[in-house]
C-alpha cells in the first residue's frame, strides 16, 4: 500500500506585509503545530521515503520541523518549484514522477489539499497532512484510486 502525504503549510507569519508571498516565515503558532504534527506522525510510525516541498519559506519550514519529529534529516528534503501554489496540473506531474519504489511521499505545500477532489475531514493544527492510501503512486498518464486515511 502506497500512501502520499499532501501537506500544507503550518501557520505563516502577516507580520512583514512588504515580504513577498514566497518568503513569508512561519508563525510561532505555525512552528508549534508543525512540531505537534512531526510528533503525532512519528507515533503513528509514519516514515517517508521522502519529503518534498515548495521552495516558500513557510512550506520549507514547515517540512523541516515536521523532518524532525519523523527522525529524516533535513539534507535529504527535495525543494520542488511546481509545488509553490501548485496546481492540480502540476501536482499530478510531480506525483508521476515519484520513484514507485517510494511507500510514503509527503509532499509540502503552499495550498490546500482542499483544491484536490476529495473530501475529507481533519481535526488537527494548521498543517494536517492529507494521507492517501493507495496501491500505487498516480500511474503516468492516468488517475489513481486513493481513498482518504483517518
Amino acid at each position: 500500500m502506497k500512501t502520499l502525504l499532501l501537506t500544507r503549510h503550518a501557520k505563516s507569519s502577516w507580520n512583514d506585509a512588504s515580504l513577498p508571498d514566497r518568503d513569508r516565515p512561519l508563525a510561532p503558532r505555525g512552528e508549534r503545530d508543525a512540531a505537534t504534527m512531526g510528533r503525532r506522525l512519528s507515533q503513528r510510525h509514519v516514515d517517508p521515503g521522502l519529503i518534498m516541498c515548495s521552495p516558500a519559506v513557510r512550506a520549507f519550514a514547515t517540512a523541516r520541523i515536521i523532518a524532525r519529529g519523523l527522525d529524516y534529516k533535513r539534507e535529504r528534503i527535495t525543494v520542488e518549484d511546481r509545488l509553490c501554489a501548485a496546481s492540480m496540473d502540476a501536482l499530478i506531474e510531480v506525483i508521476e514522477e515519484l520513484d514507485d519504489a517510494l511507500d510514503c511521499v509527503m509532499l509540502v505545500t503552499t495550498r490546500s489539499a482542499a483544491h484536490l477532489p476529495i473530501t475529507f475531514a481533519v481535526r488537527s493544527p494548521t498543517c494536517p497532512p492529507a494521507p492517501l492510501r493507495s496501491s500505487g503512486l498516480m500511474p503516468k498518464g492516468g488517475a489513481a484510486s486513493a481513498t482518504p486515511s483517518p
